[in-house]
């Protein structure tokens, strides 16, 4: 059984086909975090190790009333709370209506159920009841009635455990929730590195490995989204684990707002990792009968070094996050108007577009922004009008153009930012107070935008009715939908001064609401997440939209750096890349087509370009790319991932790409910067059949695949930008 509890320890075992997670009932009352790690059948009670840890038990003999039996703050607690005595980071804390915050969780009892329940209005991994069991320990603060339900759901062929916590009050009286972590795990050892993904826009989740110093160190957003800065995702590790050895602790939130991710190396030289909704600028007032539910954080444990950590994330979001046709379906493949045109197109130059596109191999024109309202100027235009398109554009309107796209048989894909609005806009001029603001102070213009106010029911409504009514008036087959805008002045008019730092998470679970509403209601639609490029690439997206625009930045230099940061957490199946023109539009800089094409065929293909102003030998290249694609692309996108080289150790890269059924194999190598006079680079794969043989389709050449993992092959590296795909093929 994945979970057991053992009555004569006190102790739960969860365990997962590779890994064992252990919580202990101190006294059969105060939840401690035991173990994490490797397989393990058994193991003896922490108070059975006093002897060995004294300074952890000082208090302990003399019983638990009315001793603060925990000041030593160095017993390791499953879930730790204000107030208690320890004085570590918690992971609780609430106030209550005399205004102490002081509180005691201790066990009351559990069940365990196989499947996995959903989570009230928030995305989460999903599960059968034969592929995962559920343990639910129900804690209480008996002096308030205060319920706190730690929610852990062990899915062992993905070696993957969930972490969750529902809150309930049972008192009579109010309750303010001022932090709720969903996940905090305290560990014996020290001699951690931590690793987060931090970046900006158009370099977003660049991998920083630091050792953990004495304090906290803490990744967060306080942007209103998970952001282009920081991820909801980081690791803890051993200093000498490596891509391929050593163990790793992977945590990653199902959220896509507000986050804070810590690891504190305490004096006694233990670490707490906390991760779930940042603390910043938030409480939750919760009335008597009420709940409150946290995001869900997924955990992964592994012996095998960093590659293997990641391939358990991908694994499990292919399978159990990723929703609906294009779960595990062909994506088509694309080509987007946006850096060929920007706001500046017609309808007669948007079907020339798609025309070479579809000569290129294409299946897809998205029209980007630009295609709504006549008063549409860039940036200064009246954003938020989505039930009205531009005529000068478009005269015969979206459905004139989709019926002419798909007469050519090509699919329509269409641009929104449905989640803010401009002051110029008709919707602002009947709703101004739908606006995130506080009455009488300025109002922060972002791309001369306002935040839509999600919180609101109304508002939402309004969003899913004039998105139906678009996606319902045309022949649409994918949305991308974009949001530029982070919050600020955070306020709302439809909530209560005592609720209005509960906006951040309601906007939150307002955008789910619309996000579920749409995408079930439109299931043949294709829909992309983006927010500026990569500023909100999370599992939570994931779990309504299937892919992501990686990064606005299609440099393909850059995009090594970002698509292989991305790769730490999330699968290529989610990443959206585009061959763009050279000189680039972000960074300026001048790259050869072929490695562009490269570069982007790692992830969910497409182009970002017009086709008119390509050479005749780059229609010609893009013709293979696409057919080469279109070959292969399942093997991306639902292949095990194993990072070669990694650019940022040095300036060359190579991934690898494992067929489900192992019979091919993908090889990507790029150089970023060559030197002078140096030997070719060997290039060791991974994850092959060492007795087995390995056909490469260019050349026909045959090699075991142990030659492949332990000699490699050779790649030359004495110019810049040089780039191959290779095929290995099973014999």
């Amino acid at each position: 059984m994945p979970i057991v509890f053992k009555k004569d320890t006190n102790q739960f075992f969860l365990h997962t086909d590779r890994s064992t997670y252990v919580i202990e009932l101190l006294d059969g009352r105060i939840p401690l975090h035991a173990y994490w790690g490797k397989t393990l059948p058994d193991m003896p009670p922490l108070v059975t190790w006093k002897s060995s840890f004294p300074s952890m038990f000082l208090a302990w003999d003399t019983g638990l009333e009315d001793v603060d039996f925990i000041t030593t703050g160095c017993l390791p607690l499953e879930y730790p709370v204000f107030g208690s005595g320890d004085m570590r980071d918690p992971a609780f804390h609430a106030q209550f209506a005399d205004g102490s915050r002081v509180m005691r969780l201790e066990y009351v009892g559990h069940t365990v159920t196989d499947g996995k329940p959903k989570l009230c209005g928030l995305p989460a991994i999903y599960a059968n009841a034969d592929e995962a069991q559920t343990l639910e320990m129900h804690l209480k603060d008996e002096l308030s009635g205060l319920s706190v339900y730690l929610l852990y759901t062990v899915l062992p062929a993905y070696d993957v455990i969930t972490r969750s916590v529902r809150v309930v009050n049972g008192g009579t009286e109010d309750v303010r929730l001022l932090q709720v972590a969903s996940a905090s795990v305290d560990f014996y050892d020290s001699q951690f590195d931590m690793l987060n993904l931090p970046g900006m826009w158009a370099r977003e989740r660049q991998i920083e490995r630091r050792p953990l110093m004495h304090g906290v160190q803490r990744t967060d957003s306080k942007r209103g989204a998970s952001s282009h800065y920081q991820n909801p995702f980081f690791a803890l590790m051993p200093s000498d684990t490596t891509e391929t050895a050593g163990e790793a602790f992977g945590f990653n939130l199902i959220y896509s707002g507000d986050f804070l991710a810590s690891a504190e190396l305490d004096a006694h030289e233990m670490v707490r990792a906390t991760l779930g909704i940042n603390p910043y600028d938030f409480s939750w007032l919760l009335t008597p009968g009420e709940d409150f539910q946290s995001p869900e954080a997924v955990m992964v444990y592994s012996d095998a070094g960093l590659g293997e950590m990641s391939r358990k994330f991908h694994r499990l979001y292919r399978d159990h996050l990723l929703r609906g046709k294009y779960q595990h379906g062909n994506r088509p493949v694309l080509i987007n108007n946006w850096e060929g045109t920007y706001w500046d197109f017609t309808e007669e130059k948007l079907l020339e577009i798609a025309k070479g596109g579809k000569e290129m191999g294409c299946e897809l024109l998205v029209l980007d922004d630009g295609w709504f309202d006549n008063d549409r100027l860039g940036e200064l235009g009246p954003i938020g009008d989505w039930d009205i398109v531009d005529k000068k554009k478009l005269p015969n309107g979206l459905k004139g153009l989709g019926d002419k796209l798909n007469a050519m048989d090509m699919k329509f894909g269409l641009w929104f930012e449905p989640e803010v609005f401009s002051m110029n806009s008709e919707l602002y001029k009947k709703h101004p107070d739908w606006c995130i603001h506080v009455e009488g102070r300025p109002r922060t213009k972002w791309r001369h935008t306002l935040n839509l106010d999600y919180s609101r029911p109304e508002v939402c409504e309004h969003v899913i009715k004039t998105i139906s009514d678009v996606l319902n008036s045309a022949p649409i087959s994918y949305v991308k939908w974009d949001y530029n805008r982070n919050i600020s002045e955070a306020g709302s008019k439809g909530l209560s001064p005592e609720r209005q730092q509960e906006l951040r998470h309601r906007y939150m679970l307002g955008l789910y609401y619309v996000m579920e509403t749409l995408t079930s209601r439109f299931p043949d639609v294709l829909f992309e997440g983006c927010s500026g490029g990569g500023g909100r690439f999370d599992c939570g997206i994931l779990h309504y939209m299937p892919q992501i625009w990686t990064s606005d930045d299609t440099d393909p230099e850059e995009r090594i750096y970002i698509q292989h940061g991305t790769s730490m957490a999330y699968p290529a199946i989610a990443m959206s890349a585009h061959v763009s023109a050279s000189p680039n539009h972000q960074t300026f800089r001048a790259t050869p087509f072929k490695l562009r094409g490269d570069v982007a065929m790692a992830g969910q293909f497409g182009y970002e370009l017009d086709p008119a102003k390509m050479t005749d030998d780059e229609i010609t290249a893009a013709k293979e790319q696409v057919a080469f694609y279109k070959k292969y692309r399942e093997v991306v996108q639902l292949g095990d991932l194993y990072r070669l080289v990694s650019p940022f150790e040095e300036p060359f890269a190579a991934w690898e790409y494992i067929a489900e059924d192992k019979n091919t194999v993908l090889l990507y190598t790029f150089v970023i910067n060559s030197k002078p006079y140096v030997a070719p680079k060997r290039v060791k794969l991974q994850g092959l059949d060492e007795a087995a043989v390995y056909v490469d389709e260019a050349t026909g050449k045959e090699y075991s695949g142990a030659f492949l993992m332990q000699v490699g092959v050779a790649r030359e590296r004495t110019a810049d930008h040089l780039s191959e795909i290779a095929v290995f093929r099973k014999k």
